[in-house]
């Protein structure tokens, strides 16, 4: 396999939007996008072990070896468990929504770590063929000083925003190339002079 260079974007050509080729087709209100790391689930079911095995030394152990001990172990892996669960469960999928305003980074299946960004504030998108964990140190909402933030839940294709205040954003996305074309013409559309 042949590795890119974690920062390489490849710009989209402008190829003409369905809505150039036939103005009377609506452009969607609403675009969806997301992402999904399947083997997030086997680090879930870890976790899930570990809180079960705290609660069978708590519930099993006759508690006569002494109490201390007994007591960190029955937290130390419950905690341990609930880290591990929550960690993965938080980044087993992506959600991406951009609407005319705005676009919406919802992660896991309670939408936490959420960010919103108005589109007011992205200069531009750019197409990434290849976001990887190893990048970014790992899977997650992840910061680096000389990239940015990113989530990333997958290896893959991604979205990539640069914003006026000079920060980048990434986001791991299926389709990204439908969601950069989409932010791309929200942009035209509401760049100054332009007539939507």
């Amino acid at each position: 396999m042949r590795d890119h260079p974690h920062d390489e974007s490849i710009p989209l050509p402008d190829v003409p939007h369905a809505d150039a080729q036939h103005p009377d087709t609506p452009h969607p209100d609403v675009w969806t996008g997301r992402a999904t790391n399947r083997f997030q689930w086997v680090l879930a079911l870890v976790g899930a072990a570990c809180m079960a095995l705290g609660v069978e030394l708590a519930v099993e152990s006759a508690w006569t070896s002494g109490i201390a001990p007994l007591a960190m172990s029955v937290v130390g892996c419950i905690a341990a468990g609930l880290l591990v669960l929550f960690g993965t469960l938080a980044f087993v999928h992506v959600d991406l929504k951009l609407d005319k305003d705005s676009l919406e980074v919802r992660c896991g299946h309670i939408g936490l770590p959420r960010r919103r960004i108005p589109l007011a504030h992205v200069a531009e998108a750019d197409f990434v063929p290849l976001v990887t964990p190893r990048h970014w140190g790992g899977w997650g909402y992840r910061w680096r000083p000389e990239k940015g933030t990113a989530v990333v839940v997958r290896r893959g294709e991604g979205v990539l925003l640069r914003l006026w205040d000079g920060h980048t954003f990434t986001i791991t996305v299926d389709d990204a190339e439908s969601a950069v074309r989409v932010i791309r013409d929200r942009l035209r559309a509401g760049a100054p002079g332009t007539t939507p």
